[in-house]
């Protein structure tokens, strides 16, 4: 078998050629492992807010380059972010937990809490939930407070007291007030200035007319019987400050606003999402002071609607140390550095250079074989056995000098032996010239 032996330059060339594949290779495999991953979230409220808020947040992970970006899609109302997140559309949503279909939900953080306000206009004399025998109450937000009309409905046996429940759009609850075609409103929102302020806009207000906030006495009952729900008493003065509005705390209800994830995200995926969302809102609490609501969910076993692993990580203080993040990258690096090794020593020999070539003597004096069969003058022969002369002295003395690595003499003088015959022989030739072979 002929071994062909590619000229130098091409073996240069070939070498450059796979290194930049490789290095190409390892780039795009870092950026495919390094690259963040995008989740999808449903959101949706009555006035929009909802989904700039989120919209805030996804933005903030943009700019503090988090391992997690966020696809906001605003669905329209809080039911139908619910109903898709069920339907499986969306990884994430922004849900009420007395909203929608939560079976295949685990919770990563509280947006909010929601807040059950019913109130009357001013001058009402409404001020219990009795007193609604017979009224029209109208539920701003819709369907979506279905289950809060449910609750009361059967707390207090509205039906038999002929209330009556009619929806309202938010463009139209004004008007329906003034027009007396509801005598109390109900209306879920966080206790942030800027709903109380919303709130506030749905009636005529000066100094001497205060809405009526109705208090909710049977919560305890409702949020033992309900757990989405739970007791809440609202502060003296929430609504308004001078007169306060209420007078007192008042008992009502209240639910949360959740953000939650399928069963079937990753947990290390929640986690990283727990923790750039907690970070983040810091520094939107600048912009938008109703980020500081965003709180941790309940860790209890039996809290109503089950933590994820990964954010549970987060809350619990159970994240992966150093050792367990880092750990396999500790163990191969070594494995990869002696891995590259071998192949930078590999790519030294394909190419041959001579520097790097650290033969031991005998390997130098049997490459001395080609160089004599090649000889064609007395002087190349006799610069050969120079060599081969050297080669043997500094081997006699590193044994002189008790070197290990030194040849022993016996191997050395078989391999010298051989290089004489074969110069002997190559003399010859030389002196005989050519040999021509008879005619036929």
């Amino acid at each position: 078998m002929m071994s062909i032996k590619l000229p130098l330059w091409l073996r240069f060339f070939l070498l450059i050629g796979v290194a930049v594949f490789a290095a190409g290779a390892g780039l795009l495999a870092y950026r495919y492992y390094t690259r963040p991953a995008t989740l999808t979230v449903a959101v949706g409220s009555i006035d929009g807010e909802a989904a700039k808020a989120m919209s805030a947040i996804a933005g903030e992970l943009v700019s503090t380059n988090a391992p997690v970006r966020l696809k906001v899609i605003d669905s329209g109302t809080a039911l139908e972010a619910a109903n898709a997140f069920s339907a499986g559309k969306v990884d994430l949503a922004v849900v009420r937990g007395d909203v929608g279909d939560l079976s295949q939900a685990q919770a990563v953080v509280v947006v909010s809490h929601m807040v059950v306000l019913i109130i009357a206009p001013p001058g009402s004399s409404i001020d219990s939930m009795d007193n609604l025998k017979g009224r029209t109450v109208g539920v701003v937000g819709g369907a979506a407070n279905a289950k809060i009309v449910d609750a009361l409905t059967k707390e207090y046996d509205l039906t038999s007291a002929k209330v009556a429940f009619k929806n309202l759009a938010l463009t139209d609850v004004r008007q329906a007030v003034q027009s007396k075609q509801v005598s109390a409103l109900l209306v879920t929102i966080p206790l942030a200035e800027k709903y109380l302020s919303l709130v506030r806009g749905f009636f005529q207000l000066d100094h001497k007319k205060v809405p009526v906030l109705i208090p909710i006495e049977s919560a305890a009952a409702i949020a033992e019987a309900e757990r989405a729900f739970e007791s809440f008493d609202v502060p003296k003065g929430t609504l308004r400050g001078s007169p306060p509005v209420p007078e007192d705390d008042l008992t009502t209800l209240r639910t949360s606003l959740y953000l939650v994830a399928h069963k079937k995200l990753g947990t290390d995926l929640v986690t990283h999402l727990t923790q750039a969302i907690m970070s983040v809102r810091r520094n939107l609490l600048r912009e938008q002071p109703i980020f500081a609501q965003i709180t941790a969910p309940s860790t209890d076993q039996d809290a109503y609607l089950p933590l994820h692993p990964g954010a549970a990580a987060v809350y619990n203080s159970t994240t992966q140390s150093f050792m367990d993040e880092y750990g396999n990258w500790i163990y191969l690096t070594p494995m990869i550095l002696g891995g590259m090794a071998t192949v930078l020593a590999a790519a030294w020999k394909f190419l041959g250079i001579a520097p790097f070539a650290n033969d031991g003597p005998l390997d130098a004096l049997y490459a001395l074989v080609r160089r004599i069969r090649k000889s064609d003058t007395e002087a190349e022969l006799e610069t050969i056995e120079d060599e081969i002369d050297d080669i043997l002295k500094a081997q006699r003395a590193k044994a002189a000098a008790g070197d290990e690595t030194a040849v022993d003499a016996a191997t050395l003088n078989v391999a010298a032996h051989r290089l004489e015959n074969l110069i002997h022989d190559r003399r010859q030739i030389l002196a005989n010239g050519p040999t021509v072979a008879p005619s036929g």
